[in-house]
């Protein structure tokens, strides 16, 4: 069985090197008069600290060690924020794969169903044990999935692999029972012009709808897991606040949702608007995991 959900020590992460993540920013290891301020650095115990880095936006924490208040040890100072990051990854990761639902409804030619299946398996030999099968959605919006029924049927069977199906109504959620689904997933949007584009409503009347999905998936006992689209960038609008991201999160999580999955849609994150994200909706949901997708 793969490791991919088993705890992930630092010792697991030679990719992930210091240089790297070191190049994130070209200033991060420069410094300004002002930053070397006696207000910004402050020594102890010969030397031995936590230093608190004052910006005009955030505070940065950092073990490090200098010999004087002059600027000489900013540069090292700096160099331990990558350590720090490191030491702060969660202990274990997660991947829910996607591809067999999200990758083939963007295909222009209709993927046999025997493919699809044949597909899941692969995945699921090489370690992944959360796949996200397919979706009940109309055919009329998306034919490459109208073989959602048999697709679940080909991959029941399946040990200790959970195969959540997205459904976007509680049409689509019918569906998925009647076929044997042992979990669902749905999706809202924190941007309002790209819920109205993908979804044909607003945030509020996709969630009202959701609503419906959840109750009866409660009453069904199944597990169900809560996406949230855009949370950094739009297509169409642009930059996304964080306080939309976190209200959408609420509502999914209040709801019922055992999972609230963040997704940067898109691809315009960085390692700088990514963690605001995160924060501002933990700061809502201090329960719940946030998953990328």
């Amino acid at each position: 069985m793969s490791s991919l959900e088993e705890p992930l020590g630092l010792g697991d992460l030679p990719k992930l090197s210091i240089n790297r993540l070191e190049r994130f920013s070209p200033s991060a290891c420069r410094a300004s008069a002002d930053d070397c301020s006696p207000s910004n650095y402050k020594q102890r115990n010969g030397g031995n600290n936590q230093t608190i880095f004052h910006s005009s936006a955030h505070s940065w924490h950092m073990q490090g060690r200098y010999t004087d208040s002059s600027c000489n040890g900013v540069d090292m100072e700096f160099r331990a924020l990558p350590r720090k990051v490191l030491w702060d990854l969660p202990r274990f990761v997660k991947i829910v794969e996607v591809g067999p639902r999200d990758g083939l409804q963007n295909e222009k030619n209709t993927v046999p169903t025997s493919v699809k299946i044949e597909l899941i398996h692969k995945l699921v030999a090489s370690g992944l044990s959360v796949v996200e099968a397919t979706s009940f959605v109309s055919p009329k919006w998306v034919p490459q999935l109208a073989d959602a029924k048999d697709v679940v049927e080909g991959i029941r069977h399946v040990p200790d692999v959970r195969f959540p199906v997205l459904t976007p109504n509680l049409r689509g959620f019918e569906a998925a029972v009647a076929a044997g689904a042992k979990e669902v997933a749905v999706f809202a949007s924190a941007s309002e012009s790209f819920s109205k584009s993908n979804l044909n409503c607003t945030i509020k009347e996709s969630l009202v709808r959701y609503r419906d999905v959840i109750t009866s998936a409660k009453k069904h006992g199944i597990r169900l897991r809560g996406y949230v689209s855009c949370v950094v960038g739009c297509p169409v609008k642009g930059a996304i606040h964080p306080s939309k991201v976190a209200y959408v999160a609420k509502e999914l999580y209040d709801m019922g949702c055992s999972e609230i999955s963040l997704g940067d849609t898109i691809g315009v994150g960085t390692p700088g608007s990514g963690p605001v994200v995160f924060a501002f909706s933990m700061s809502f949901l201090f329960t719940v995991r946030f998953l990328p997708i």
